[in-house]
This record gives structure tokens, C-alpha cells and sequence, in this order.
């Protein structure tokens, strides 16, 4: 069954909701959540919505939007140069201000937290939104282009 955008997002939202909510509580038995998100990832490529820090050239670098996904004292402490500073939990309420970029990448310190974030915006239809792989450590280390 094919979901449409809207559809989709509405769902998305309960999961956001349920996930960061005060209250836990289970899904397992909600058949369209589960449906919902079966359907997303069986459209997805294998390595689809993640770069690596290898594939970072000075090309690519000036044409993406970095996000820094984590917390503010890390953000200011050392980030990718250019890169934005929105928390991993305020992804989806700031969406807009990544909306119009022709690509997003998302990064955190390891790319635990970007990746929930980036799966977030993805199941969410923001298919120009990838996470970096490794996260800043890995980007320090290996990227393509250190500016």
C-alpha cells in the first residue's frame, strides 16, 4: 500500500511524539505505523541518505549545508567551518531552515544522534538530507577537504 506525503509525516509525527515524548510508550501493535515505516525502508538504496568523509571534496563541501547536530557547549567548542548548529531533537521543528538547501548533511561527534535525526528527516520525504558517516571525529580524520 502506498502512502502519501501527508500521510507519511503525520505518522512520522507520532513517532517523534512517542519517541521524545514524557511518557513511553509501545507502538508494536500499530499495524500503519509499522506499515509506514516497512514502506520507507524498502524503497531505500543500502547506502542511501549517508556520506562518507572520503567522499568530501572541495566541491561538495561548498555546495551542501552542514548541520551540527549537537549540543551547543560542542558546537562552540569545534565544528565543520560554514556548519549550522541545530540540536539532533529540534531537527524536525526547524525543518524549513534546511528545506531550500540542494543538500543537507547532518552531523553529530560519532553519527549515532545524526543518524536518528537524518532517518527522521528522511521518513519524513527530506531525501536531501544524508548523515555523515562517522560523525566530526571521522570527519577530522579522513574527509576529502579540510578548507
Amino acid at each position: 500500500m502506498t502512502r502519501n506525503f501527508a500521510t507519511t509525516t503525520s505518522i512520522f509525527l507520532t513517532i517523534i511524539a512517542v519517541m521524545f515524548g514524557p511518557t513511553p510508550h509501545s507502538y508494536a501493535e500499530d499495524d500503519s505505523l509499522i506499515e509506514a515505516v516497512s514502506d520507507y525502508l524498502m524503497f531505500q538504496e543500502y547506502q542511501s541518505g549517508i556520506i562518507l568523509p572520503q567522499q568530501i571534496d572541495e566541491a561538495i563541501f561548498h555546495d551542501v549545508l552542514f548541520v551540527d547536530v549537537r549540543d551547543e557547549d560542542s558546537f562552540h567548542d569545534a565544528t565543520i567551518p560554514g556548519a549550522i548548529h541545530i540540536e539532533w531533537r529540534e531537527i524536525m521543528e526547524r525543518r524549513d531552515e534546511i528545506a531550500d538547501a540542494p543538500k543537507v548533511i547532518l552531523f553529530c561527534n560519532t553519527g549515532a544522534i545524526s543518524a536518528q535525526a537524518t532517518f527522521a528527516m528522511r521518513l519524513a520525504g527530506y531525501d536531501h538530507v544524508v548523515v555523515l558517516q562517522g560523525g566530526f571525529d571521522n570527519w577530522q580524520k579522513n574527509a576529502g577537504y579540510h578548507p
